[in-house]
């Protein structure tokens, strides 16, 4: 029943209340990210979602104009100068992750699921392995099983495994225990950047 139709249901109230209750935060962190760093305010980027369909998911923009084509691509680190002091500030708080609500009121995303990649890597999504296909079987998450357990410290054949097992046996229980998971990890600011400094 929870796959069905709970899942969603869920995730349909949620993200009403959550938008209601955090629509102040919002304004103010719009406002800043403009007084600071210009338009764009936030950050649309074209990922795969669910089957395979690809959607803009949404965040606050937290490093300068055209970052990706510069210095390491996808991948940021710890002080990559790409990034603006407010931006690393919503970064270390995962405050810049809030507007994804947004998409998981529309049906892109749902609050836990596998985390959706972009749409060029680590493959475009007729390329994946079968193996790593399977995490598209879900809609993808705010968090997930992968976040919990390493997140950006793992690499892609870790996360594959940690997606295909939470695709295998999710629940109710299981997403409300990945999400409080989720909320002590960013209050410890674990695992936020791909990189250290020193590797590149």
């Amino acid at each position: 029943m929870y796959k069905k139709f709970g899942k969603r249901l869920f995730d349909i109230v949620c993200s009403i209340v959550l938008l209601v209750l955090i629509s102040p935060l919002l304004l103010l962190i719009s406002f800043i990210v403009l007084i600071t760093m210009g338009k764009p305010i936030f950050f649309v980027q074209q990922r795969v979602g669910r089957n395979g369909i690809h959607f803009g998911i949404i965040k606050f923009r937290t490093m300068i104009n055209g970052a990706e084509k510069q210095g390491t691509g996808l991948d940021s680190y710890a002080d990559d100068p790409r990034v603006t002091k407010f931006g690393k500030f919503l970064r270390d708080s995962s405050l810049d992750e809030l507007p994804q609500a947004f998409n998981i009121l529309k049906g892109d995303m749902s609050f836990v699921g596998p985390r959706p990649p972009v749409t060029y890597s680590p493959y475009k999504y007729n390329d994946y392995p079968e193996h790593a296909k399977r995490r598209f079987i879900v809609k993808p998450g705010v968090t997930g099983l992968a976040q919990i357990n390493g997140r950006n410290g793992l690499n892609w054949e870790q996360k594959f495994r940690y997606d295909n097992e939470y695709v295998k046996d999710y629940s109710f229980l299981k997403d409300l225990n990945i999400i409080i998971k989720t909320a002590y990890k960013v209050l410890i600011n674990e695992g936020g950047y791909d990189n250290k400094k020193e590797d590149k």
